[in-house]
């Protein structure tokens, strides 16, 4: 029995489907020579050679219960969340390798393979289903779906990029917030290593920006993602982080429409310092108006201890910004994504927090307009325009006053000079300010209907076999969800 069920997973990882993935792929100059692009569909890691052999399971590892249990208040109510806590509660020990059983291969990137999985009923357990809270409810009729990223450690050292990984586990473990992924469970089992993730059936933004007339998202539906992503920005930004490989791609949707970030292997860790400010104090630490509590104070994902949020008072004064913006960290590596890269990575030259405030120009630009702004035949043609190329919108003149408002903050957050640049002294609570978002409360943004509802399609659970039985066409099709 051991034996066939190590043998359904030969299959599921040797099943060679075709996941869609992105001709807009990440770069990394420790993954790449002369700036060249390492492409995200590119499998030289070959997770087909991935088998656990009877020898292997002694080397099955978890992470300590404590650590795999730790609480996640904004997945109190989440039904896939309080499944992996009770079957995690009800087997007194981690979750491990097979505890799960792998569906489809869902993706593919640099550095891992994500698969499509659900929790396994062992013969001595009665869950089949999804706890309805975390008491232990069970509901046998709703099945909870996860991502399981397997990252091969071995195929990793030799491309030099086991930082990025360990990188993205460790942000990974800090986050707990609305719009950005939970880590659910983490484990080893030989030579791969594993986490599993939320799974958000809705696929991401680009696909579903194609799918919309003109390829296009409608002014509204446009700052309603634009709100969301700024507010995980501004949360990752409060916890030192650069994100600094901002998408659509990377931009998944859930089943209810509201968004999620994915893929944190190119983030850069730093610190940040909370402040209360004016805004009408110069953001320029030497002013007198500008003062910040003790670098002890700092919010930073580089110490050993995660984030706790820190009750802050401040007093009712509507003239006064919360600002937690990681304004030292300097980098000089070569990261992003060529159409998505700031002029002062294009050029070589050190960055900081300012990227991720063009990218999110980038982004919003493309939203609305269906198309990036300095778009070239060649990657190198690209980086040329970010560089040389004024920015340029659609010649048909703002066809209302909120469309001028759009170019206006896109505008300010494409300027070529970093310092000058929209959100790179104060972040999000500058960008929040802008009259784009005006009317916006973004503290109930996620109470807010999305334009777009995908709901939890119903994924088919056709035995491993069946699928290799069908037809090429059929094992390949993928849908827009098909992404992490």
């Amino acid at each position: 029995m051991l034996e066939s069920y190590l043998s359904s997973y030969r299959e599921v990882i040797s099943l060679d489907t075709t996941a869609k993935s992105s001709s807009r792929s990440s770069m990394s100059s420790d993954s790449c020579n002369n700036n060249t692009i390492t492409s995200s569909s590119n499998n030289n890691n070959s997770f087909s050679r991935l088998s656990f052999e009877l020898s292997s399971l002694p080397k099955l590892s978890s992470s300590s219960p404590e650590r795999g249990l730790s609480l996640k208040p904004h997945r109190s109510s989440d039904f896939a969340y309080s499944a992996i806590r009770s079957a995690t509660f009800r087997r007194k020990s981690p979750l491990t390798f097979r505890d799960f059983r792998l569906h489809r291969k869902i993706g593919s990137g640099d550095i891992g393979t994500v698969y499509l999985c659900r929790l396994s009923k062992h013969d001595d357990d009665d869950y089949d289903g999804c706890s309805g809270n975390g008491g232990g409810v069970i509901d046998k009729n709703r099945e909870c779906w996860y991502a399981m990223k397997v990252v091969d450690k071995e195929a990793l050292e030799m491309k030099k990029k086991v930082h990025r990984a360990e990188m993205e586990r460790k942000i990974l473990k800090m986050l707990d917030h609305p719009f950005l992924p939970s880590l659910y469970a983490e484990f080893e089992v030989s030579h791969f290593s594993c986490i599993v993730m939320e799974y958000c059936s809705g696929g991401d933004l680009h696909s579903l920006r194609h799918k919309q007339p003109n390829k296009r998202f409608s002014l509204t539906s446009a700052r309603f993602y634009a709100a969301e992503v700024l507010v995980a920005l501004e949360y990752l930004h409060m916890l030192g982080i650069i994100y600094r490989d901002l998408k659509p791609e990377n931009v998944l949707v859930r089943s209810d429409g509201h968004i999620m970030l994915s893929d944190f292997d190119l983030s850069l860790c730093s610190d940040a310092i909370p402040a209360v400010e004016s805004p009408t104090s110069p953001p320029d630490p030497s002013s007198p108006r500008y003062t910040r509590p003790p670098s002890s104070a700092s919010f930073s994902c580089l110490g050993n201890r995660l984030f706790r949020s820190k009750k802050i008072e401040i007093l009712n004064n509507n003239n006064r910004l919360f600002v937690a913006e990681p304004v030292t960290a300097r980098s000089r590596s070569f990261v992003g994504t060529h159409e998505y890269v700031s002029p002062e990575v294009a050029s070589g030259r050190s960055h900081g927090n300012a990227v991720d405030w063009w990218s999110y120009g980038i982004f919003i630009y493309e939203m609305i307009y269906g198309r990036t702004p300095f778009a070239s035949p060649s990657n190198e043609s690209t980086l040329r325009n970010i560089i040389k190329k004024s920015l340029s919108f659609p010649a048909h003149a703002p066809v209302s006053r909120f469309e001028f408002h759009a170019r206006d903050l896109i505008s300010k957050l494409l300027n070529k000079d970093p310092d000058k640049r929209l959100g790179s002294k104060r972040g999000s609570a500058d960008v929040k300010t802008h009259p784009f978002f005006k009317g916006l409360n973004f503290a109930l943004v996620r109470s807010l209907k999305p334009s777009v509802i995908p709901g939890l399609r119903r994924q088919r659970t056709t035995p491993l076999r069946s699928h290799q039985q069908k037809s090429s066409s059929n094992i390949g099709q993928s849908t827009s969800f098909d992404y992490f």
